[in-house]
């Protein structure tokens, strides 16, 4: 007799994690870890960690920038994505799923004391790993709320000693087109690059992330380590970094060397500005169908604002 077994993550959008669920994960975790890691698999079914150093992650949690939404399963967001070096489509998981996060190497260059090049295991053991959960707002008008485990940039940039006066911290990610199929497409400016100026990188939102819901990044969430800033629409959210550069001179952007008029380099989240070709006052919630207003700097404001006092509330500050 064939048994049709239903697969796991073959759920409805709207089947929403129970918030209870969630904030007791980690004692679910400790007990099935081990047996998950000698299996290959992830919670999830998705791909396990290409070549990872399987060993626990050991965090604390930091409620301080907690939200009212419910998170978003993994489930779902798991197989939506945004990362154009594996196609211009949601469902990439599948693709992304080939990109080796073993070894790791990622360089912390320019106005520096020393060039470093460091492991990411090196990395994650050398930093005070804490879980965030933050809102992630794309500017294609849908959000979702994501538990992810990494450190502040501070952190970083203490260990990069800078020296001089950099205005700006730039962060490339990966080049293998073998792999990233879609960094064969010569008409985009790969590797992928974003910046932030150094006043924003030292804000205390800005998170360098290498984990989430409980464990390290899948290739879809841009493992190993990517970047987190909740203020600014999804794509200065870089992910899969590869280098690390601080500079005193601003360097253009991945899209905004592409579209300057639609994607520009602050990006901050404004309800109140457009994008040229939709409204940004309303946004959809990944895992259900409504819609809900969109906030200034995403629900940040009081964390970011004072960062931009005194300067133009123009749309370049918001795209």
């Amino acid at each position: 007799m064939k048994i049709l077994k239903k697969n796991k993550w073959n759920i409805e959008e709207n089947q929403v994690t129970p918030e209870v669920y969630f904030y007791n994960r980690r004692k679910f975790l400790s007990s099935t870890m081990l047996t998950i890691s000698s299996a290959g698999l992830s919670l999830t079914g998705f791909p396990s960690f290409a070549n990872s150093k399987d060993y626990p992650l050991s965090f604390k949690n930091n409620t301080k920038y907690k939200t009212e939404r419910k998170i978003t399963p993994e489930e779902i967001n798991g197989k939506y994505n945004n990362f154009f070096e594996f196609g211009s489509h949601k469902e990439i998981w599948k693709k992304a799923s080939k990109l080796k996060l073993r070894p790791w190497e990622i360089i912390i260059d320019g106005m520096v004391e020393k060039k470093i090049s460091i492991d990411i295991d090196n990395l994650i053991k050398s930093m005070p790993l804490e879980e965030r959960v933050y809102r992630h707002r794309c500017v294609e008008a849908w959000s979702m709320v994501v538990p992810w485990i990494g450190f502040e940039i501070n952190h970083l940039i203490n260990l990069a000693k800078p020296i001089g006066n950099p205005k700006f911290i730039q962060f490339e990610s990966f080049l293998d087109p073998s792999v990233a199929s879609g960094q064969k497409q010569y008409w985009y400016p790969w590797p992928y690059t974003e910046s932030l100026t150094f006043q924003e990188a030292k804000n205390e939102l800005s998170f360098i992330v290498i984990g989430a819901y409980g464990k390290k990044l899948v290739p879809q969430h841009g493992g190993p380590i990517r970047l987190a800033v909740p203020w600014k629409y999804g794509f200065k959210s870089i992910k899969s970094i590869k280098r690390i550069t601080f500079s005193d001179k601003r360097s253009n952007t991945f899209w905004e060397s592409l579209q300057p008029k639609e994607y520009g380099f602050w990006a901050n989240v404004n309800p109140d500005f457009p994008h040229p070709r939709w409204s940004q006052s309303t946004e959809r919630v990944l895992g259900s169908d409504k819609r809900v207003p969109t906030l200034i700097y995403n629900g940040y404001e009081e964390f970011v604002s004072n960062i931009y006092s005194g300067m133009k509330l123009s749309r370049k500050l918001f795209m």
